[in-house]
């Protein structure tokens, strides 16, 4: 009896299991099943709001696995939902960082190629934008306050004599630009690149790429000439130049990506941190504010308003984030900061001191977005550049100041150090200051001059992002090397009297230049009718200051007697 009921008892457990086996095989049939109930066509589909049908993701997946080859670095996921899971809670993220660690290549990229299917509307939204860009960011026809300006006088002053000694490089024209000369071996060709360089039998120099022509163009008293058409053209070929390859910067607090084009040429690309309407949080340090992209666009056409031009060439962008930057990136550490977020949005984060995370990830609608590429000047090997420290900058700390910020006659201290006591440079740092604060820029701790022309030189105004975050403060504080040192340049003063009045007014300058880029509008009316404001308040910090000391102990007379003649009679 014992011996029947043991047999029948093992008959019962082999069922069970046998069942829980065609359960489990059923379940696995099911995508399947489905998928030839609903047909080949799209109507078993109608429910589904993804871009994929129920069955479509095991059977590509397996396909992905299969793939082999450059794409073996990315990160090995078990499923596409942890991929997906960023939360704002900080154990998420760290089961989700600790993930990253076991990589592969089938899920992450295969995440990717499903996003790429969903842009048939982001093609067409991409499409509308960049046809809207073409249309409108345009200026209007007609009269042109900016023109008006540049046929004034005081945009027509010449500069000194350029002799062999006062240019960056001494080109012989005669050679033909050519790029195969120092062509990496790892740079692949594609399609048809070198009809770009094909001999024409016109001038050599005329053959040269845009961003070789400005490099060769830098001289002792400008980093471009007033009226270069070089400029526009290399303005062009930073938003239309195929990317080939790109490579996280180093050093900076802040994630800034190096970006080479398919004519050899470089800029520096940072990514859109803040919609145009967001301010700098009032409870945010000066040394933890985003770095915004359209500060830097606005800046470069700041800088040539006030005929500066010490502002590298700068223009908006809009990047696919997929194409033009994780296909063609060679920078593992980039690589693998991608990731798609709950939205369906492509992002990446890199490294970086500050914000570079899952929480404060630079995200795409769905895989675009905006950016600044300011052009690269010389390479340091060709070219080398000294690097300064500013004499009022800001400590950098939470509690203390900076000695400038306790002693009011701290510029005459500064008057006496090298290489303030002597030639244009502490001008120079007066017109810095001057822009700066226009801006509302405070983090100007070092600045760059070329080595090869000495303390005889302009000031390149690099870094400028962190300007135009506030359009309702003034940050006076900016303005101190100018009430402390009252002084500044003639020709500065006279252009800053200029765009004060109503017919060159400033901030119409600005937008009408601005309206030339294609990411229009950069920068919302607010700011630009803070430029206006603040333009006032220098003009009476100056006049404060002549009325103090006398106009010939605060303005420098920096034109000749000629010139200075022609303006007088002009305004």
């Amino acid at each position: 009896m014992k011996m029947i009921l043991f047999r029948k008892f093992r008959v019962l457990i082999l069922m069970v299991f046998l069942i829980a086996c065609t359960m489990h095989i059923m379940i696995d049939l099911l995508p399947k099943l489905e998928k030839r109930a609903a047909g080949p066509g799209t109507a078993g589909n109608s429910g589904c709001s993804c871009s994929h049908r129920p069955s479509e993701e095991p059977q590509s997946w397996g396909k992905q696995r299969a793939r082999t080859g450059a794409e073996s670095g990315w990160p090995n996921k078990h499923t596409l939902r942890i991929l997906q899971d960023f939360s704002n809670e900080p154990s998420s993220n760290l089961s989700s960082h600790s993930l990253e660690k076991n990589t592969g290549p089938a899920d992450k990229t295969e995440a990717f190629k499903r996003l790429e299917q969903y842009p048939q509307h982001g093609n067409i939204e991409k499409q509308f934008i960049q046809d809207t860009n073409t249309n409108d960011n345009q200026p209007a026809k007609g009269y042109s306050k900016l023109n008006a300006l540049f046929e004034h006088s005081l945009y027509k002053i010449q500069v000194p004599g350029v002799i062999d000694e006062d240019t960056l490089f001494n080109v012989n024209t005669d050679i033909r630009f050519n790029p195969k000369a120092a062509e990496n071996p790892e740079w692949k060709n594609e399609g048809n690149d070198e009809e770009e360089y094909v001999p024409t039998g016109e001038p050599s120099a005329d053959s040269y790429p845009n961003w070789l022509k400005f490099h060769i163009g830098i001289n002792r008293y400008e980093l471009y000439s007033r009226h270069n058409p070089v400029i526009d053209s290399l303005l062009k070929d930073l938003v239309s130049q195929k990317i080939s390859s790109v490579a996280m910067k180093s050093g900076g607090t802040q994630l800034k990506l190096i970006m080479t084009f398919q004519n050899y040429g470089q800029a520096l690309f940072k990514p859109m941190k803040q919609t145009r309407e967001q301010e700098t949080p009032p409870d945010f340090f000066y040394f933890s504010d985003f770095e915004r992209h359209n500060a830097e666009i606005a800046a470069f056409h700041l800088d040539r308003i006030l005929d500066f031009r010490r502002v590298p060439p700068v223009a908006g962008r809009l990047v696919n984030m997929t194409k033009e930057i994780r296909d063609v990136t060679r920078d593992k550490k980039l690589w693998r900061t991608f990731f798609i977020s709950p939205a369906n949005n492509i992002c990446f984060y890199g490294e970086c001191s500050y914000y570079c995370s899952t929480e404060h990830a630079l995200c795409g609608k769905p895989d675009q977005i905006e950016g600044s590429l300011a052009a690269f000047l010389p390479d340091l090997a060709l070219a080398k550049r000294k690097t300064w420290r500013n004499p009022w900058r800001r400590s950098y700390h939470k509690r203390k100041k900076a000695e400038w910020e306790v002693d009011p006659d701290y510029c005459e201290e500064v008057k006496q150090t090298p290489p303030y006591d002597s030639g244009s440079r502490l001008l120079d740092v007066m017109d810095m200051t001057i822009f700066d604060f226009l801006m509302g820029n405070m983090d100007r701790h070092h600045y760059e001059t070329f080595e090869k022309f000495g303390n005889e030189t302009f000031i390149i105004h690099f870094d400028n992002g962190r300007g135009f975050g506030k359009h309702s403060h003034d940050e006076i504080s900016i303005l101190v090397p100018l009430s402390q040192c009252c002084r500044v340049k003639r020709s500065t003063h006279l252009r800053l009297q200029l765009l004060a009045k109503e017919e060159y007014k400033l901030s119409e300058l600005v937008e009408e230049s601005l309206l030339r880029d294609k990411l229009m509008p950069i920068l919302i009316k607010p700011h630009l009718e803070a430029m206006d404001r603040r333009l006032r308040v220098v003009l009476k910090v100056l006049s404060d200051c002549i009325e103090r000391d006398g106009y010939n102990n605060v303005v420098e007379n920096d034109l000749d007697s000629a010139t200075a003649n022609t303006i007088t009679s002009t305004r």
